[in-house]
Order: C-alpha cells, then structure tokens, then sequence
C-alpha cells in the first residue's frame, strides 16, 4: 500500500523521551506524500520536558505537516462523523492511553481520535512507549491485540534489567505497520528481540 493521499493522523502521548523519533517518522510520512494530521495529548499539548518543550514540538508539527495540531476532544470529534482520516498513528502511546483504549474511555483528544477513526473501520496503529507493558498495563495490551482495527508496532522490552516491565515500539517500524494496517494486516512478529 502506497501512503500517496492518505490521510493519516498522527498523535503523540505523554513519553516525552520517544517525541524526537517519532518526530522522524512523522517527516518520513510526509515525504512518502501522506498527508498527515497531527494530534497531540492534553498532556503532550502543554507539558515542558527535559525532552524539549511542548511549543517546539507542536511548532516542528504544525510547520511540518502545514496543519494546526488537534489538541482537544471538540478538535478531535469530527473524525467521526467527517470520516476523514484514512488510518490513525498513536506514537507514542503510553500505558494511560493504553488503558482507556481497552476500557472504551474518551476523555481525552487521542482516546476521541482513535474511538472516532474505529467507528469508521479504519485503522488504528498503535507504537505503545510504557513503563508497566509486562505489569499492570499487560492486561490492556492483550485486550487491544485481540480487537478488530487495532495494530501494533512490533515492540520490546525496553531495558529487561532495569526496567523488566517496560515496553517501547520499534519507531523506525511505523511506516511499515501502517501500510500493512492499511491493507488489513498486522506485520510480524509483534514482538521483537533487542
């Protein structure tokens, strides 16, 4: 599946320290000719990291992709019913996002975002970037394997010896998964060795 014309949303949660990449594959997207849509969490919205801060990052998306960045639940409804995007990216994803995908939550632009984009059967690609993956947050994880729409960047344990429970995509693997998404499969394997 080529990405010439889709119409791709892309939206960042709160792990700050994955923007820089996922910046990149954004960039990479657009010069594949997607056109992309940037969405960002209340949190990511407003929140100042030792990452970088939040205006840089929403400058660099909105310069980028030529779009205002979506930022709320009233930004991001319309998705639904203007059916508009073609497939939605959630990169980073993180455990609270996680969560309230599993548990049908939207209170949030990114939880509207994805409810939205599956309401039209379409895509939704997710590059989970959480602490608790193989902890609490496992449950939420194989809830979501198991829906139809839903689609995994293949992912690995971040660091087993200090962090044995995180979990972080293989970024460089969005632009692969969402074509494959996009055809209705999900690349393999899901999950990877460091």
């Amino acid at each position: 599946m080529e990405l010439i014309g889709k119409r791709i949303g892309f939206a960042l949660t709160g792990s700050f320290c994955t923007f820089s990449k996922v910046m990149t594959e954004l960039e990479k997207l657009i010069s594949l000719g997607a056109d992309v849509y940037p969405i960002m969490s209340e949190t990511a919205w407003s929140t100042d990291t030792r990452f970088g801060l939040a205006k840089d990052f929403i400058e660099k998306a909105e310069f980028l992709t030529g779009k205002k960045v979506i930022h709320t639940i009233k930004g991001a409804e319309p998705i639904g019913p203007e059916a508009f995007l073609d497939a939605l990216i959630i990169a980073p994803c993180t455990g609270n996002t996680l969560a309230k995908l599993s548990g049908a939550i939207t209170d949030s632009c990114v939880a509207m975002a994805a409810k939205a984009t599956l309401r039209n059967n379409r895509p939704v690609v997710i590059a989970i970037s959480t602490n608790d993956g193989l902890g609490a947050g496992a449950k939420n994880i194989g809830s979501l394997l198991a829906r139809k729409n839903i689609y995994f960047v293949p992912f690995r344990q971040d660091d087993p010896v200090k962090k044995p429970d995180s979990l972080v995509a293989d970024m460089t693997l969005i632009e692969k998964t969402v074509k494959s998404a996009l055809d209705g499969h999900q690349i393999q394997p899901r999950i990877i060795v460091r």
